[in-house]
């Protein structure tokens, strides 16, 4: 295969507070994001080959979104730009904790203009590994493309790899967005979802009771994020045995939390991608990779932005070794 992971969906510009002005107003620091980008460029960061399949607009922000991907080596020539409409923009407020609050600008945003005839069935038919995470599926045409492009690579054999992600005002609704939200589940190998929607998706249920239901769609592997806690996963091993647990992550001065489930989910891609066969792993080798991973994410968040944000390889090989010293 060409590439270890193509990324299709929305890529945008995240501003994050900077601090005050003299006046005492909030500034903003303007850094590329988007989930699936993110999740692209955190494997590329890595020394991974990835791609990434999104739209923005005719505008400086859509173009320092695309340069912010190819100077970290991810492949852009599968994106496009529209007049149509603006390159989407998120204002994060970050509570005393680092947690994130959005508000959008995206009615309905440049990430959506993506079509069918925009798609590079190139990549998409030849990558390991493909990711979508679930905001594509709010308009169109690019949820009608999101579906044709899981489906092609599916086709193709690429493990599928999915981030069902609620942000409330992008939805019109739960009772619209869970329905949307489930319906790649189903064609996905794996599922990376936090506890949050694990709740909105099933409702409230323990973290086994719901990796199950996900489990019985055909999934593979289902890993739910927890914050602070780190990782519950569960899933089927080499053997096809059940696996479950949760991994730890460790103690950081948290910053901005943006991007840190992208860059988890990027860092266990790079992992998965280095075998020959993704899916094939035993116990011991997945809680390897879901370290490396929480490692990946620890570090992220301990900075301001999302692609900004993300380590190199011998960050995150020099912060595992600490890591270890200190247990």
């Amino acid at each position: 295969m060409k590439y270890d992971l193509v990324s299709l969906g929305e890529i945008l510009i995240d501003f994050t507070p900077a601090g005050l002005s003299e006046a005492g107003k909030k500034l903003y620091e303007e850094n590329p994001g988007g989930a699936p980008a993110n999740c692209a460029g955190a494997l590329a960061k890595l020394g991974g080959k990835s791609a990434f399949l999104g739209m923005t607009g005719l505008d400086s922000f859509g173009d320092d979104a695309k340069q912010a991907l190819d100077e970290i080596g991810v492949d852009t020539s599968g994106m496009k730009k529209t007049s149509k409409q603006h390159t989407t923009l998120a204002f994060v407020n970050l509570d005393p904790n680092g947690e994130r609050h959005f508000s959008f600008c995206r009615n309905p945003g440049a990430d959506t203009q993506l079509s069918e005839n925009d798609l590079d069935l190139d990549k998409i038919t030849n990558t390991k590994i493909f990711h979508v995470g679930s905001l594509s599926l709010t308009d169109e045409p690019s949820k009608s493309a999101t579906y044709k492009a899981v489906e092609l690579a599916k086709k193709s054999g690429a493990v599928i790899s999915y981030d069902p992600n609620y942000r409330e005002k992008l939805w019109n609704g739960k009772k619209d967005a869970v329905p949307l939200m489930k319906s790649i589940i189903p064609l996905a190998d794996i599922v990376k979802v936090s506890e949050e929607e694990l709740y909105i998706l099933y409702g409230k249920c323990s973290r086994k009771e719901g990796a199950l239901k996900i489990l019985k769609e055909n999934v593979h592997l289902v890993l739910i994020t927890l914050g602070a806690e780190g990782v519950y996963y569960a899933g089927k091993d080499s053997s096809g045995d059940y696996i479950d647990g949760i991994i730890g992550v460790p103690e950081v001065n948290v910053v901005d939390t943006t991007c840190a489930g992208d860059s988890f989910t990027g860092g266990l891609l790079y992992c998965l991608t280095r075998k020959e066969s993704p899916l094939d792993f035993t116990k011991t080798q997945l809680e390897e990779y879901l370290e490396f991973a929480n490692s990946v994410a620890s570090i992220c968040v301990t900075r301001r932005g999302a692609i900004p944000a993300l380590p190199s390889l011998p960050e995150v090989t020099a912060f595992i070794k600490q890591w270890k010293e200190k247990q």
